[in-house]
């Protein structure tokens, strides 16, 4: 497990917080199938619920899980892999999340890595049992909401980004796990070089296939109103450069009531590109207030 983002010192929101999110995916206008697959799910101790692909609630007691996941593979293995590990985030989680304290950030970071080795272990299982699944593997990347905090863990070369509230500038919290991914941090190339660069979509690592070990990226960041999380396939932001996904996010319509903002950015993306699978999922952290 390796933590690549430090927990933030900053004191969690004191108002009571929920969640808005919308997500939405599209097969784009190459691909024969749509092998990217995402996920909302509310649960406790007592209860699980999978989330619709709009919706808004209060946190309060309840923990929320986001999800995307890009599936790899030959035949409909790839839409296998994908579907597999989301599915796999709504049985695990929740009990590997019970019997400790909620305020434990070792214990998220802990649970986090966990799931990710189970999920990496039944995706090995089902490759080596199925003639069709062969080699199977995807990415994964996953957001835990608690109040205050965002609890993430990712591989892959989909995204998470974090857009502060009042900020101008979209951060990216995961990191792409490719080896053009590693030239663009180790300042080898430019941003317009590693997405212009053949081997951008090659991955170094994700669940499944035959990789022997999980790494996966675990980070925690303090969250407060008017924040904005994504989560998204490549797809996404082969159509969209971060500059162009920020002003969506901060467009006027983000704050109407009927606004899909999910859908927007892929539709966009799809329309720009549309070479591959594109899915976004937008959380926005907003203050709850009384009546």
């Amino acid at each position: 497990m390796k933590t690549i983002n430090p927990i933030r010192r900053s004191k969690p929101s004191s108002p009571p917080i929920s969640l808005k999110w919308s997500g939405w995916t599209d097969r784009g206008k190459v691909r024969p199938l749509n092998e990217d697959a995402f996920l909302g799910l509310r649960f406790n101790n007592d209860e699980v619920h999978r989330l619709g692909k709009i919706g808004a609630a209060p946190i309060d007691k309840m923990i929320y899980a986001f999800a995307v996941s890009d599936g790899m593979g030959g035949a409909k293995a790839g839409e296998f892999a994908s579907s597999i590990a989301v599915e796999k985030i709504t049985t695990l989680l929740p009990p590997l999340l019970q019997n400790a304290d909620n305020n434990s950030q070792a214990r998220f970071a802990d649970t986090i890595a966990k799931l990710f080795h189970q999920i990496h272990h039944a995706l090995v299982y089902v490759g080596g049992s199925y003639d069709e699944c062969i080699g199977m593997e995807t990415t994964l990347s996953l957001c835990c909401f608690i109040p205050g905090w965002m609890f993430f863990g990712h591989i892959g070369d989909s995204r998470i980004y974090h857009f502060p509230a009042r900020a101008k500038k979209l951060v990216q919290l995961s990191q792409d796990d490719t080896y053009v991914g590693w030239l663009l941090r180790n300042k080898q190339i430019t941003e317009y070089e590693a997405r212009t660069h053949p081997r951008r979509n090659v991955l170094q690592k994700a669940l499944g296939g035959g990789n022997q070990f999980v790494d996966p990226q675990i980070g925690i960041v303090a969250c407060n109103p008017g924040d904005i999380f994504l989560l998204c396939t490549d797809g996404l932001v082969e159509g969209l450069h971060d500059e162009r996904l920020a002003e969506h996010l901060r467009s006027p319509e983000i704050a109407g009531p009927e606004t899909h903002i999910a859908h927007q950015l892929v539709d966009a993306s799809v329309k720009n590109d549309g070479r591959d699978n594109t899915t976004a999922l937008v959380i926005q952290v907003l203050e709850c207030f009384k009546k």
